[in-house]
């Protein structure tokens, strides 16, 4: 049994994988809970990924239950990095990349992670990650609206349905801020594809579902991606499980 653990920006996500199979996946566990909540799944290895620095902690306590790994620069993934600065790539991003790349059965693929940061990264089908954008997510944009004006609302709460033509306030920021995403993630996808080739497309993160219907163009949501990108690159650094 391996455990995979995705420490985010504001969720924390952990799964249990037998290979390649998923069992189950829990999300908001405290940091203090995972070492019990690994151990009492058996846990044989584990991974974690982590855009904090709570990693290492977390893996100390941990490796008191099984070996442990922890994503970063250096770690052998099986993919191709064509970055120029690798040490700085996110470990969420290239978890999923990997994630991406065997869920689609190593075809060519975009991955939209839609969590706090809007982030697109694309593998082709030599197994290359290729690179990416970053862009500030949907509660990020409305934040700073919020935060660098003088009397624009903070919006927290986001309706399903929010019109072109908003008509109060929040309502033109609401428009401003998930149509003008919207049109984004469509043209950021037109954008790859002419400059990279046809790929699948795929959409993670806490804003996936959200988006999906709001995007005129076919792309699966898989939310669980990252993790099945963490298990994929354990898997990789130890062949025996």
């Amino acid at each position: 049994m391996n455990v995979a653990i995705d420490l985010g920006n504001t969720r924390t996500k952990a799964a249990l994988f037998n290979g390649t199979h998923l069992l189950e996946m829990e999300e908001g566990l405290p940091l203090e809970a995972l070492p019990q909540w690994a151990s009492e799944r058996g846990a044989k290895a584990a991974i974690i990924g982590s855009v904090s620095a709570a990693a290492e902690a977390l893996q100390a306590k941990i490796e008191k239950i099984c070996p442990c790994l922890v994503l970063n620069p250096s770690l052998p993934v099986p993919l191709q990095k064509k970055y120029e600065t690798p040490e700085t790539l996110g470990a969420d991003r290239l978890a999923a990349s990997v994630g991406g790349w065997v869920y689609r059965k190593k075809h060519p693929v975009l991955v939209i992670d839609a969590g706090t940061c809007i982030t697109y990264d694309f593998v082709d089908a030599e197994a290359t990650y290729r690179g990416g954008a970053i862009s500030p997510g949907l509660h990020m944009r409305l934040k700073a609206l919020h935060n660098f004006t003088a009397r624009l609302p903070l919006i927290d709460h986001v309706p399903e349905q929010n019109p072109l033509l908003g008509q109060s306030t929040g309502g033109s920021m609401l428009s401003g801020v998930v149509n003008g995403l919207s049109a984004e993630i469509e043209g950021m996808i037109r954008q790859f594809e002419a400059d990279a080739g046809k790929a699948d497309v795929l959409i993670c993160g806490g804003d996936a579902k959200f988006f999906e219907s709001k995007i005129n163009r076919p792309i699966f949501v898989v939310p669980e991606l990252v993790l099945i990108g963490l298990n994929e690159i354990l898997r990789y650094n130890a062949p025996e499980i």
